[in-house]
């Protein structure tokens, strides 16, 4: 097993690992939309956050060796399920092989975020 850790990405916000390397796959925290610099939630509507999450997804993919077309399951949070499209729209750019996925609304998203997303996948 192998922590994973970029500074491309926005750092823990509390006890847990940006991702973890076990038997070939990676397992990511749920990214939100923080800018990893400034620690802000970037951008006011869902595509914006959207592109962030994602953004911020891609790095830590990227610092264990793998990339958006190797995730195999991505589990998406949304504070508003009217969303829903919007945010279709943006995660389709990205993930166009099409890995499996849930997507549901939750009461509340860590620092007020309108999105967070998480995804397993493997490292070759």
């Amino acid at each position: 097993m192998k922590t994973i850790e970029t500074k491309s990405a926005p750092a823990a916000i509390g006890p847990y690992s940006q991702g973890i390397l076990a038997n070939g796959f990676l397992y990511t925290s749920g990214q939100i939309p923080l800018n990893p610099e400034s620690g802000a939630i970037e951008g006011s509507g869902i595509e914006a956050q959207a592109e962030q999450a994602i953004k911020n997804l891609g790095e830590i993919l990227k610092a264990a060796g793998s990339d958006f077309s190797k995730v195999v399951k991505t589990t998406c949070f949304l504070a508003h399920i009217s969303d829903f499209a919007a945010f279709n729209a943006v995660y389709e750019k990205y993930f166009v092989s099409k890995p499996a996925r849930s997507c549901f609304e939750v009461a509340a998203l860590p620092k007020g975020a309108l999105v967070e997303i998480e995804a397993v996948a493997l490292v070759e």
